[in-house]
C-alpha cells in the first residue's frame, strides 16, 4: 500500500525527523517533489519546491533564519470556466527531529521523534489523493501542498498563503491532513464544518457506508495549516484522527500506523475534495464564532481572541493572523494583520512579553492595547474575557 510505503520512508532513521532546516526535511522534500514529478500533474513548467527562509520565534529573543522549502504541485482542472478556481490539499511534512522543543519526552536528549503519525501520515494522505486525482481530474484545479515549518509555528503555509503560486481569491477551500493515522473505533475528528455553508451537507454526503463516526467541529482556526487559510478567509476542513500517547514522543512509529484505517480517512476525504471542486459555486465563507480553547498556561482563564502570526516579521510586536469573531478583541475594533506594540501599558516586541503582558491580568479586566496598523499607532480600550465563555 501506497500509503505504508510513503510513511516507513518519510518517518525512517535516514530522515532523522525531518525537522526544519535540517537535511533530513531537505530530503522528504525532494522525496515528495519526486513523487509529485512522477504523477506527471504539470504538463508545463512543473514547478514543485517553493524556497523560503524561517525565522522560527525563539525564547532567547535571538534570531534563527532556517533556509527550507515547501513542495507542492498543480493538477489543472478540465472544465475551462472553472479551471482558474483551485482547492488546496495540503499537510505539513516537518517533524521535531532531536530537538526537545515541544517534545513530550524532553528527557530522552538524544532520541529521533520521527512523526510516524505526525505528520508523515497527512503527507502520505496529500500524495494519495494527489494519486487518485491524477487518474480522473476534477472541473476546477487542485493544488497539492506540503508545508514546512509547521512545528515552528505553522510557518511554511503562512509563506505559502502569502506567496501563493495563484491569485490567493482563487482557492475557493483548504483541506488539511494533520494526524489521520491511529484511527480508533472508526472515529474521525473534523474541524472547520462552520467555515463554508455548504460543508455540513458535503461532509453527510461524503458519508457513505461503511460509515465512520465524525466527530464535526465549527472552528476554522487551530494548531495546524489550516488556519494560514482561514485567516485569508478561505473555507477549511481539517482531518484528524485524535491525539494519543505516542504524540511528540520518539514512540511515534511507523508501525503503529493503522494505515486500513488512513485509507478509509483518504476515501471520504477524496468524496469532500471532489463535491467542492466540481460544484459550479464555491463554497460561501463563514466567518466562525468559535468555542474558546483552554488555556496553555495553568490557572490563567484570562482571552483575548487573538490569533497571533507565527511567522512574524520585521517589525518589533506581536503581529495578527486573525481575530476571533464575537471576542473581546474582536469587539474592541483589533483586526487581522494588526501588530499588537503595547498591552495595559507593557511594551510587546513578541510573543512571550505578549503572552507575559495577558496573563497579567484577569477577566473582566479593561486594558488599553495598541497597535501598528498600516504604519500607524492605534490606541483600543478592550474589555478581557474569561475562556470558555466571553
Amino acid at each position: 500500500m501506497a500509503i505504508r510505503r510513503d510513511i516507513e520512508y518519510l518517518a525512517s532513521d535516514r530522515l532523522a525527523g525531518r525537522l526544519t532546516g535540517t537535511p533530513g526535511n531537505d530530503s522528504a522534500a525532494a522525496y515528495l517533489s519526486r513523487r509529485y514529478a512522477a504523477l506527471k500533474l504539470q504538463e508545463a513548467s512543473p514547478q514543485y519546491l517553493q524556497k523560503f527562509v524561517a525565522r522560527p520565534a525563539v525564547h532567547s529573543g535571538q534570531s534563527v533564519s532556517l533556509p527550507t522549502q515547501n513542495v507542492f504541485a498543480v493538477l489543472p482542472g478540465r472544465d475551462p470556466a472553472l479551471r482558474n478556481q483551485y482547492v488546496v490539499i495540503g499537510a505539513h511534512f516537518d517533524h521535531l527531529g532531536t530537538s526537545t522543543e515541544g517534545a513530550l519526552d524532553p528527557d530522552e536528549h538524544v532520541a529521533v521523534r520521527r512523526g510516524a503519525d505526525d505528520n508523515a501520515s497527512g503527507s502520505a494522505a496529500v500524495m494519495e489523493l494527489a494519486r487518485l486525482f491524477s487518474r480522473s481530474p476534477a472541473r476546477r484545479s487542485i493544488i497539492f501542498a506540503n508545508f514546512t515549518g509547521e512545528e515552528e509555528g505553522l510557518l511554511g503555509s503562512a509563506y505559502f498563503v502569502d506567496h501563493s503560486p495563484v491569485p490567493i481569491d482563487s482557492v475557493v477551500a483548504m483541506l488539511n491532513f494533520d494526524m489521520v493515522g491511529r484511527m480508533r473505533n472508526d472515529k474521525l475528528i473534523v474541524y472547520g464544518v462552520a467555515t463554508a455553508t455548504e460543508f455540513p451537507a458535503v461532509l453527510e454526503r461524503a458519508n457513505t457506508a461503511p460509515r465512520l463516526t465524525i466527530a464535526a467541529q465549527g472552528d476554522g482556526f487551530g494548531p495546524s495549516d489550516h488556519s494560514s487559510f482561514y485567516a485569508k478567509n478561505i473555507p477549511v476542513l481539517h482531518f484528524f484522527t485524535d491525539l494519543h500517547d505516542d504524540y511528540h514522543r520518539a514512540s511515534d512509529l511507523p508501525e503503529k500506523i493503522n494505515a486500513g484505517g488512513e485509507a478509509r480517512v483518504v476515501t471520504f476525504a477524496e468524496r469532500i475534495a471532489r463535491a467542492i471542486a466540481d460544484e459550479p459555486a464555491r463554497p460561501t465563507y463563514v466567518r466562525v464564532a468559535a468555542p474558546v480553547q483552554t488555556s496553555s498556561r495553568t490557572g490563567s482563564d484570562v482571552y483575548l481572541g487573538s490569533i497571533p502570526d507565527m511567522a512574524g516579521g520585521d517589525t518589533p510586536g506581536l503581529k495578527l493572523t486573525g481575530v476571533r469573531a464575537g471576542s473581546p478583541a474582536d469587539l474592541a475594533g483589533i483586526k487581522a494583520g494588526d501588530v499588537i506594540v503595547e498591552f495595559g501599558g507593557k511594551p510587546v516586541k513578541d510573543l512571550y512579553q505578549y503572552s507575559d503582558a495577558l496573563y497579567a491580568h484577569k477577566p473582566g479586566d479593561e486594558v488599553v492595547i495598541v497597535v501598528l496598523r498600516n504604519g500607524q499607532r492605534t490606541s483600543l480600550t478592550v474589555k478581557l474575557g474569561k475562556r470558555g465563555g466571553h
